[in-house]
């Protein structure tokens, strides 16, 4: 067994000043670059996990040794639908030996999600979308699709979804749903 792991088990028995500090560090700051497999087991100690499949860059980043190229490398992965199920996953995308991803054993989670479950509705570029385009959009009826370009036509491109609600004066729940239909 790995070292920072009986470290951890004996935690219950006593904490040095380091392990003390560590983790009085990382209670205060859940988000702070982990430096050591130690911190790793620390910050698992205390709840906090990494899941490999939803993880951003700045997450990847967190653990000690990982590099910024590993880090988007293992982002695009996920980008593109390739789940990790296990650790053994993770070492053969970084063509790492498993042993050296072993101590983030007890951050990491490895959560199946299903692809269905996860299909959005292609977002449409607000600003060079047609009035057909724009018609496909559930929640908007002929009247609003032709305010809408009307609006975009006369008065430029919207920046941002704010300004398009500004604009035509849409009541909030509607811009809730438009944010998965819409781009800029």
């Amino acid at each position: 067994m790995a070292q920072w792991w009986q470290q951890l088990q004996q935690w219950g028995q006593s904490l040095t000043p380091q392990q003390r500090a560590i983790r009085t560090r990382l209670a205060q700051n859940p988000y702070a670059r982990l430096k050591s497999p130690l911190e790793v087991a620390i910050a698992a100690e205390l709840g906090l996990t990494l899941d490999a499949n939803t993880a951003s860059v700045d997450d990847w980043l967190r653990l000690p040794g990982i590099s910024i190229h590993q880090a988007r490398a293992l982002v695009a992965l996920t980008a593109n639908g390739v789940q990790f199920l296990c650790l053994e996953d993770l070492a053969a995308a970084l063509t790492l030996p498993l042993a050296r991803l072993e101590p983030y054993a007890p951050l990491l989670r490895f959560t199946y999600r299903d692809p269905a479950s996860l299909i959005a509705p292609i977002q449409l570029n607000a600003n060079t979308a047609t009035p057909e385009q724009l018609a496909q959009i559930p929640v908007l009826n002929a009247e609003l699709v032709a305010k809408f370009v009307g609006e975009r036509d006369r008065h430029g491109p919207y920046p941002n979804l704010a300004a398009l609600q500004n604009r035509l004066n849409l009541n909030p729940d509607l811009v809730a749903q438009l944010i998965y239909y819409l781009k800029f």
